[in-house]
């Protein structure tokens, strides 16, 4: 199954509003049903980026929530979600779909760089924005991922200049990217394709990104 259907997003609807586990294990066969259908979408979209980019793992995550260190303690994620990384040291990053009526998004970038990571792609930031720039102010691109996310530092990260000129850059702890979908959107036959075509419009990033993060400041390679 290539598509996002009604039933599904009826289940999590259904699932938002019952949010407990006398009705789950009530409904505990129409969600195998449901589960099934969505790996396979899951794996539709995996398949797509096999074609484009190298994949090293896909992640279904599960349904069911720990609330263990949580406010919030309804049982289950009245969504679906999944995540693909891309192969090992010499690409990095990622990308995410998350499947919600209302709520639909899929992501993609650097959530959580390890230090080293972090610091390098920081100095390269305070050398030269030029090539980065260029690619996410170009319109195509724009008009599909809008502006970079992701946390950031309330000031200059220890050893950088508070007043650079790249400092909004600088100052970030995450690189990525979002697109939100209406549910008109998911649920039409084309999805995968629309996921398909928004997850290439990221390569020149992803591409810019990989140089960084495999070279040093010298731009020679450390693999």
């Amino acid at each position: 199954m290539h598509i996002i259907t009604k039933e599904i997003f009826e289940f999590l609807k259904e699932l938002n509003q019952n949010n407990n586990r006398e009705w789950f294990n009530e409904n505990k066969s129409r969600f195998k049903t449901i589960q099934a259908d969505v790996k396979e979408f899951y794996n539709a979209v995996r398949l797509d980026l096999d074609k484009h980019d190298a994949i090293e793992k896909t992640k279904l995550f599960r349904i069911y929530r720990d609330v263990r260190f949580s406010k919030d303690k309804t049982p289950y994620k009245p969504h679906f979600a999944g995540s693909f990384s891309r192969l090992g040291a010499a690409l990095r990053g990622g990308y995410y779909v998350r499947i919600k009526p209302g709520e639909t998004f899929i992501a993609t970038g650097f959530w959580g760089p390890e230090k080293e990571d972090l610091l390098r792609i920081r100095k390269e930031w305070e050398l030269d924005t030029s090539e980065l720039e260029a690619i996410i102010t170009n319109k195509a691109f724009k008009d599909i991922w809008g502006e970079m996310q992701g946390d950031e530092l309330k000031t200059a990260p220890k050893g950088f200049d508070k007043t650079h000129e790249n400092i909004a850059l600088i100052r970030k702890k995450q690189f990525i990217f979002t697109r939100n979908f209406t549910d008109a959107q998911v649920l039409s036959p084309d999805f995968s394709k629309e996921i398909d075509e928004s997850f290439r419009a990221i390569r020149p990033y992803f591409d810019l990104m990989s140089s960084i993060l495999t070279t040093n400041l010298n731009g020679e390679s450390l693999l």
